[in-house]
């Protein structure tokens, strides 16, 4: 009896301390990282009202990021992972910094300057993303890997939730230069939580190959690996089709008729409900019939874009958006415990890179496919299409990925 309650616990992986650490260090990062989001694409839009110029906030984020992120993996599988979180973190600081005095209108050139700052914070993400995904693993034993991606994800989702909301209202209460202060506060906090963890060291094989053969590891491995290319693969032709993010300052303004505060609640939505099925996913883990689970939310997730994009009701499409990242939660959890339970330890950072290139794929350069198709197609008809082509791949996946359909956790 008292090990079946021990498996069961759903607070088990924070019951170790550096895991904890670790969880709150990344929410307050998300925080930070959310706000920005919303008080760079409301700014830009403030002084552009151009569709295109919202969908660059991805692209330029996405390049530095997705060009990084193989070689921090590398680095991820061969120097001190922690140290490189920190290393990452203080380059996000700095480029917040200067978003500070670029809003305080303190140079010409200010929407020039947010996509440098934007640029910057990419490059940071490119070291930042696979080491996390590398390190957290280190921090609690394997049979607790669902629990603690439950947790994971679930501490993003409370980041993404209090971030767009706090940056939102704060944007419209204070302006973009207070805000941006707030946002450099919780930057230093995430640093602290990251200085006080134990470092854990990775017993490297292959210590002498080259950095070429090094990545070129990584990449076959993935792509060798059904399980783990289908769960990817999956992620990213979703959400690149699939998503509206980058388009919601315009759906906020034009056709729901409210303002930074609204596009807040409308940015956190998502967050909210995935908060919601991490919560419940911790009591009741995705053990069985894993890959099914997975295939019928990325398909919710593609009919609630539908949906959004077809209302013209604020709150009808706050709840559209709250199932969308409850749904999307369930798939998260799942590919990220796919990923950590199928890699080796000393292969975690660039497997996490190559996940962190796909994933990467799916948002930023979804958001800049967004804007792109807006301006092509209009705003409501490119968002329609885009869930249409996600439930598309869905049904095309569920056919190839025979793996996938059957797996249980």
């Amino acid at each position: 009896m008292t090990e079946l309650k021990k498996a069961s616990d759903p607070f088990a992986a924070l019951r170790y301390k550096d895991y904890r650490r670790f969880v709150s260090a990344k929410f307050f990062l998300t925080v930070a990282l959310q706000m920005q989001a919303v008080i760079m694409s409301w700014f830009i839009y403030e002084k552009t009202k151009d569709p295109l110029s919202l969908g660059l906030i991805g692209l330029v984020e996405a390049v530095p990021a997705l060009s990084i992120a193989l070689f921090g993996g590398h680095l991820a599988d061969r120097l001190s992972r922690k140290k490189l979180m920190i290393w990452s973190t203080l380059l996000t600081f700095l480029a917040s910094v200067f978003l500070v005095l670029v809003v305080k209108d303190l140079f010409h050139n200010q929407i020039t300057l947010v996509y440098v700052t934007i640029f910057l914070i990419g490059l940071a993400r490119g070291f930042h993303a696979p080491t996390q995904a590398a390190f957290w693993p280190q921090l609690v034993p394997k049979e607790k890997y669902v629990n603690a991606s439950t947790w994971n994800s679930s501490l993003w989702q409370v980041g993404a939730v209090a971030g767009p909301a706090v940056g939102g209202f704060a944007y419209a209460w204070f302006g973009a230069f207070y805000s941006s202060i707030a946002v450099c506060a919780f930057i230093i906090v995430t640093l602290v939580l990251y200085t006080f963890m134990q470092d854990r060291h990775v017993v490297y094989k292959n210590a002498n190959e080259s950095i070429g053969e090094s990545l070129s590891k990584g990449v076959k491995f993935v792509f060798s690996n059904q399980l783990i290319i289908s769960a990817i693969t999956l992620d990213l032709f979703a959400v690149l089709f699939g998503g509206a993010v980058a388009l919601l300052p315009i759906f906020a303004d034009e056709i729901l008729k409210t303002g930074p505060q609204g596009l807040g609640i409308l940015r956190a939505a998502p967050a909210v409900g995935a908060v919601v099925m991490a919560l419940f996913l911790a009591y009741f883990p995705p053990h069985k019939d894993a890959g099914k689970k997975m295939l019928l939310s990325v398909a919710g997730f593609g009919l609630c874009m539908i949906g959004f994009a077809l209302s013209k009701n604020f709150w009808l499409s706050c709840f559209l958006l709250f199932v969308s990242g409850a749904l999307d939660n369930i798939s998260v959890v799942i590919r990220a415990t796919i990923i950590q339970t199928f890699t080796p330890d000393e292969m975690r950072g660039r497997v996490s890179a190559v996940n962190s290139i796909f994933v990467g794929s799916s948002n930023e350069l979804g958001a800049f496919e967004s804007g792109l198709a807006a301006k092509l197609l209009g705003l409501v008809p490119s968002v329609v299409l885009g869930g249409c082509a996600t439930m598309l791949v869905v049904g095309i996946t569920a056919l190839k990925a025979k793996r996938l359909r059957g797996l249980r956790l």
